[in-house]
């Protein structure tokens, strides 16, 4: 009879161990899944090198959030899960009564549920994140694979957030994980996308995910002119999508959309940080701003079923295996600005 497993701890600031710890148990309308692949995360890589999150973790913690495995156990009263059956389960659920929720702004819930551990060979999922956020994967989607619902959920409440529609035309400013998942997300709904990247090898990855024209920010003087001539009479974009997180980036976003236009500050700035905009173009342009944050129990299902459907590029968007006892490694390696996209940790 198992009693411990094998797992990450995050510890601190770049203090990430891999230690035994004990097998966890399922309480009443919980359940324990045996991971086969937790994948990596920008948002994990910034809880590495900064060693805490301030809504998600505080250390000595289990760590990671993105996976997808096979039922291990379940605890009293779950009906709706047997052992054996594939899953992914979310890293968070509402409450479903607080002011947000009743509101269907699950995303804000003051009381919303987070589960990390997914960095684990068994991690164990909360009562709520059963009932309201753990899906059952069919046999055609491969468990990596179902374990992109969390981040492509955000995208997908992202993009729903501005409106855009088939035919617009759209400029998503990064190329990282998150920003290529953006273009992916904006191409299959028929939006042609404009990508501002960085370097030179991240211009091959946005023509993979469905941009079809780019930007290199570091090789042009002005990125807001170059993108704005891309469109009819230089008059800008429909959406611009930030997912960069600084506040350059952010005005670059403002300044390349047209009037009446949209933008979405995906990408979230440091704490205390503070932008300039014009007030007279986004007054007299009618220019709609918009920050977009973590997802909702509905931006979940749509996003599963664009997975189960076969149409988003899982594999091409998971670049890299890797074992449990490389973790640190591997978020090493990402941290150094590698060309991965996402890893798999295979347990």
């Amino acid at each position: 009879m198992l009693s411990e497993m094998n797992a990450a701890v995050l510890y601190g600031k770049e203090d990430v161990r891999i230690e035994r710890v004990p097998l966890p148990a399922p309480g009443k309308g919980e359940i324990v899944i045996r991971v086969h692949a937790a994948l990596t995360c920008g948002t994990d890589l910034k809880v590495f090198r900064r060693g805490y999150h301030a809504r998600m973790i505080a250390p000595p913690a289990l760590f990671g959030h993105e996976m997808a495995g096979v039922v291990h156990e379940t605890g009293a009263g779950v009906r709706s899960f047997k052992p054996g059956m594939r899953v992914v389960a979310l890293n968070s659920a509402p409450c479903g009564v607080c002011y947000w929720c009743v509101r269907k702004q699950e995303n804000l819930c003051e009381d919303l549920l987070f589960n990390n551990g997914a960095y684990a060979e068994y991690i164990r999922i909360p009562a709520r994140i059963v009932s309201k956020n753990t899906l059952i994967v069919p046999e055609s989607l491969p468990l990596e694979h179902a374990a992109l619902t969390e981040p492509l959920a955000c995208v997908v409440r992202g993009l729903d957030e501005t409106g855009a529609k088939r035919g617009d035309t759209v400029v998503v400013i990064g190329a990282g994980p998150i920003g290529l998942m953006f273009m992916h997300v904006a191409q299959l709904g028929g939006m042609k996308v404009i990508a501002v990247v960085k370097r030179d090898e991240q211009i091959a990855s946005a023509m993979t995910f469905g941009a079809t024209q780019t930007v290199q920010a570091t090789s042009t003087m002005d990125a807001v002119t170059a993108v704005r001539a891309l469109t009819p009479d230089h008059r800008g974009v429909d959406v611009a999508i930030e997912a960069v997180a600084t506040p350059l980036t952010w005005q670059w976003a403002v300044d390349m959309v047209r009037r009446g236009g949209t933008v979405n500050f995906f990408g979230g700035c440091a704490a205390g940080t503070k932008v300039e905009i014009d007030t007279n173009r986004l007054h007299y342009n009618d220019i709609t701003l918009k920050a977009s944050f973590h997802h909702t129990p509905a931006a979940c299902r749509k996003a599963f079923d664009l997975l189960a459907s076969g149409r988003f590029k899982c594999s091409e968007y998971i670049t890299g295996r890797a074992q449990l006892s490389d973790l640190e490694t591997v978020l090493r390696r990402l941290s150094d600005r590698s060309s991965d996209i996402k890893t798999a940790i295979i347990p």
